[in-house]
């Protein structure tokens, strides 16, 4: 029989251990200026040194072009934690980074009103 404090204090469906903010080592400013939907993608090179389990997953994700809230959901992190960490493997040359091509101003009354439609449709 278990003694009162012997039971697990955390599940499988708990998440993580470590805070996210470890991951990044307390920073919260990315070196490399990223939008949300910027995309980034792996160049091959393979950084120095040991990063940690979470650059390596975002390596492997980044084989094809991937945005930064996509790599943040699948990393399951915070944007900004993401977005430092993408920063890190941008300055050691492993990835690289594009801002996305609008084909229309993503400010565009027209455009926001269709995405409105759209959303209202689904509901």
């Amino acid at each position: 029989m278990a003694a009162v404090g012997d039971e697990p204090w955390l599940d499988d469906a708990a998440g993580r251990l470590v805070r996210p903010f470890t991951v990044s080592d307390g920073r919260t400013e990315p070196s490399v200026a990223l939008d949300l939907i910027s995309q980034v993608m792996a160049t091959g090179v393979t950084p120095l040194g040991y990063l940690g389990p979470e650059y390596a997953q975002a390596l492997d994700l980044s084989r094809a072009p991937v945005s930064v809230a996509e790599m943040a959901a699948y990393l399951r992190l915070p944007a900004v934690v993401t977005k430092v960490l993408l920063s890190d493997l941008v300055d050691c040359g492993a990835l690289t980074t594009k801002p996305p091509a609008f084909r229309h101003n993503p400010t565009d009354r027209s455009l926001l009103e269709a995405v409105l439609d759209g959303l209202r449709r689904q509901l």
